[in-house]
């Protein structure tokens, strides 16, 4: 078996056949199993839910033997499901958690398996380094990894139709009704989800790559713009109100506006708010976001006078657990993920793309013409990100210098503090900012760069390159 099994936020992620084997699978399933058993709420069951990858359904089934031989009643899905959708079906049912075989917008020749806890939010470290310390054991201990099943406690489910009813309660069903949508699930998980609930209230849907493929076409299932080529071509070709589209396991969003151009997930998360606001007219409230989203955010927040953001290290473990302290209205990511009050506190790409139809229907605006009337409460917001090579040996000396001794100045804007919540990100006057941050698996720092215009963006670009390749 693997002496390499690393279970972090997003689990474990390994190429199949190689490290992924169904061995390895029940050994991570039986730590899963023995943390929950220690949490004292072994009774109360397990989902598991898959993707649409080769062997997915075999793997789950794998999960739910070893939970159920370990006396953890195991509810699997009876076809692949979203993770959004599987944990949504903790808090419906009550149960002690769930576990998602995906490995969401990677390669198809890899798989993942992660645990997602009764809070429904992705697990925070405390719980991540428990299981890895049942894991270090059982590897250790192979004979105690139990596979021989027990039929009595295993149970197929649709977790479906539990979803819908949520969103029939979370959104303008009569509004959707109006839309004329495409909606691209890359051959993935989210097919029969974003398309199935607008067919359901009544919108007018056209599905592309909506047939299972485990090898998504020959791509990657990431709702990039190269990727999503095929679905701004059908947006503009049919006259759509707008594109939608979702990553390999449905947590992730890509939106695309009726003019077939793509809207960042900076601005998804801006519009969220700011529709919600519009929408719910709170006295007060809280909005979430990672050190590397926009401030665009906090700047539509101030204009508002009554919402306080929080920033958070990059991860949706740190957004929804702050949302779930918080009751925060929006939680966001720029990497794609977004979650609302009401909702669970987990990134959710099916609901991301129907927030933004929503917000088309009722608004009676493309996503631009909202994004317009955004600007003039905040002004324009920039942003881009780089990836630079550093070796793994001076990313450590390069974050340092950053952090204790930053430049005075950057692209002739004053550094005005120095924020270390997670990488290190100098705050610059104006609004403007760089994020640098290593990659924990290669030898890259990303670099991401915020400003109020084109110009000042592309001239800080070019003094965070001069700075990270000349360190």
């Amino acid at each position: 078996m693997s002496t390499s099994i690393k279970f972090g936020t997003d689990g474990w992620r390994a190429v199949m056949a190689r490290e992924f084997t169904f061995d390895n699978v029940a050994l991570v399933a039986q730590a899963i199993a023995n943390y929950v058993k220690a949490q004292g709420h072994a009774e109360r069951g397990i989902v598991v839910g898959y993707d649409a990858r080769l062997l997915s359904d075999l793997f789950a089934e794998t999960v739910a033997d070893v939970l159920t031989a370990n006396g953890i009643p195991a509810l699997v899905t009876e076809r692949d499901t979203p993770t959004p959708v599987t944990v949504y079906m903790v808090r419906a049912r009550g149960l002690a958690g769930a576990v998602m075989l995906t490995a969401s917008h990677n390669p198809p020749h890899y798989n993942g398996i992660k645990f997602i806890p009764e809070q429904c939010h992705p697990a925070l470290p405390e719980t991540t380094d428990a299981i890895e310390e049942q894991i270090a054991y059982c590897q250790k201990h192979p004979e105690s990894v139990r596979r021989d099943g027990n039929p009595a406690l295993k149970q197929k489910v649709d977790p479906r139709p539990d979803y819908f009813a949520h969103l029939h309660q979370l959104l303008d069903t009569r509004a959707l009704s109006t839309l004329k949508v495409v909606f691209d699930p890359l051959y993935a998980t989210g097919r029969g989800y974003v398309d199935g609930f607008l067919c359901e209230v009544g919108a007018q849907v056209e599905t592309i790559k909506g047939e299972r493929n485990p090898a998504f076409g020959g791509s990657l299932p990431d709702p990039n713009p190269q990727n999503l080529q095929l679905l701004s071509e059908r947006v503009r070709a049919t006259g759509a109100h707008l594109g939608l589209a979702t990553d390999g396991d449905a947590d992730r969003f890509g939106v695309v506006d009726a003019d077939g151009e793509m809207v960042t997930a900076n601005q998804v998360i801006v519009l969220t708010l700011w529709y919600l606001l519009r929408k719910h007219h709170p006295t007060s409230g809280h909005a979430v976001r990672t050190v590397a989203t926009t401030h665009q955010l906090d700047a539509l927040a101030r204009s508002y006078g009554n919402i306080t953001v929080h920033e958070t290290p990059v991860g949706f473990k740190w957004v929804g657990s702050t949302m779930a302290r918080t009751g925060a209205l929006v939680g966001g990511e720029e990497s794609g993920g977004l979650s609302i009050v009401g909702h669970i506190p987990e990134k959710d790409g099916i609901l991301a793309d129907l927030l933004m139809a929503e917000m088309v229907a009722r608004e009676g605006i493309t996503l631009k013409q909202a994004l317009a009337q955004v600007a003039q409460q905040t002004g324009e917001y920039h942003t881009r990100r780089i990836d630079l090579h550093v070796e793994e040996h001076a990313k450590r000396e390069l974050l340092r210098r950053f952090r204790e001794e930053p430049p005075a100045h950057l692209n002739g804007l004053h550094v005005a503090g120095v924020n270390s919540i997670d990488g290190v990100k100098l705050l610059l006057e104006n609004d403007a900012w760089v994020l640098v941050r290593p990659s924990g698996t290669e030898p890259l720092i990303r670099c991401y760069i915020e400003a109020h215009d084109e110009p000042t963006l592309l001239g800080l670009t070019s003094a965070v390159r001069e700075l990270v390749e000349g360190a």
